[in-house]
């Protein structure tokens, strides 16, 4: 495949950027990769892995000369992380992020991006519950939505970071950002709150139980587990720059609750039956659009 920028730089090398690197190698659409993360101890893990094709000490020395600069950062670190690279930003560099919010990230980062630097927030919606630079794999991105919010970004420029995304393997879409932290509160941030508040009272219980929760798991609570392993960082950082939105569904989810709560305290199983049908569906619809599988761990394992 054609080379697409010649220089990349990835800031924060987490489950994300490590991807992206491992699928712009497969696909030869960087020339090269240039790598920065903030723990010189992950700085380390990345030279001993062959993570970047160099890896800096200093965001500002990683994004020097580079055409595509993806901010690969908790959302919390986002400013900092602007103002550091802003002075180091060559004009007609494509600046992009991969945060899972992204009216804050608009909000914090688009006042230090100079003129003549493109700023085109993105979201790619993949991941697993592993961290770390050692946790990417270039199929990550592979049949998944990545969403781009440009709010008037120069458009030569959001369609070259489109054919970019797309080379990664993604599917792509363009949406409003307030918009799209509304439905991502729905499709993911609600769903990790839920899980983590559902483990926490099966640790709180474990005390009552003994290990008898872990021991006898369900694939039900075996899913929570896995969305709660989450980082912490990050879904601290979502959850405090989406308030709003998730507070909003969470009233949405409550009322729904309350309404399955009654339903149980009256012995209504035809309402229950129906509301489970009606969900169920769901489920379906979303295999039907390949964002899922019946595969064994929901074929979320990397290739070998």
């Amino acid at each position: 495949m054609t080379v697409m920028y010649d220089r990349v730089a990835l800031i924060g090398l987490g489950l994300i950027a490590s991807s992206m690197f491992w699928a712009m190698k497969r696909g030869g659409i960087a020339g090269e990769v240039i790598g920065y993360a903030r723990s010189s101890e992950t700085r380390d893990v990345a030279r001993e892995i062959g993570l970047c094709d160099r890896v800096c000490d200093s965001a500002a020395e990683a994004c020097e000369g580079a055409d595509l600069i993806v901010l690969c950062v908790p959302i919390g670190a986002m400013d900092a992380v602007s103002r550091e690279i802003a002075g180091a930003l060559k004009k007609g560099a494509v600046v992009t992020d991969v945060g899972s919010v992204k009216r804050a990230v608009i909000d914090v980062v688009g006042p230090h991006i100079p003129d003549g630097v493109h700023f085109v927030p993105g979201h790619p919606l993949a991941g697993t519950e592993q961290s770390g630079p050692r946790s990417g794999f270039a199929e990550l991105f592979d049949n998944r939505w990545c969403v781009l919010t440009p709010e008037g970004a120069d458009a030569d420029a959001t369609a070259k970071l489109r054919k970019y995304w797309e080379a990664l393997g993604s599917n792509v879409d363009e949406m409003d950002a307030d918009h799209h932290d509304l439905v991502l509160a729905v499709t993911s941030h609600t769903p990790h709150l839920i899980a983590y508040t559902m483990v926490g009272v099966a640790d709180d219980l474990s005390r009552v139980t003994d290990t008898e929760v872990v021991k006898f798991s369900a694939a039900g609570f075996r899913d929570f587990t896995r969305i709660a392993a989450s980082d912490p960082t990050m879904w601290r950082d979502v959850f405090l720059n989406n308030k709003d939105a998730t507070l909003e569904i969470l009233g949405r989810f409550t009322e729904e609750l309350f309404a399955l709560q009654r339903a149980i305290r009256q012995g209504d199983g035809e309402h229950l039956h129906d509301y489970f049908t009606r969900t169920r569906s769901i489920r379906r619809g979303i295999i039907e659009a390949g964002q899922d599988t019946d595969a064994p761990n929901f074929g979320r394992n990397p290739k070998p």
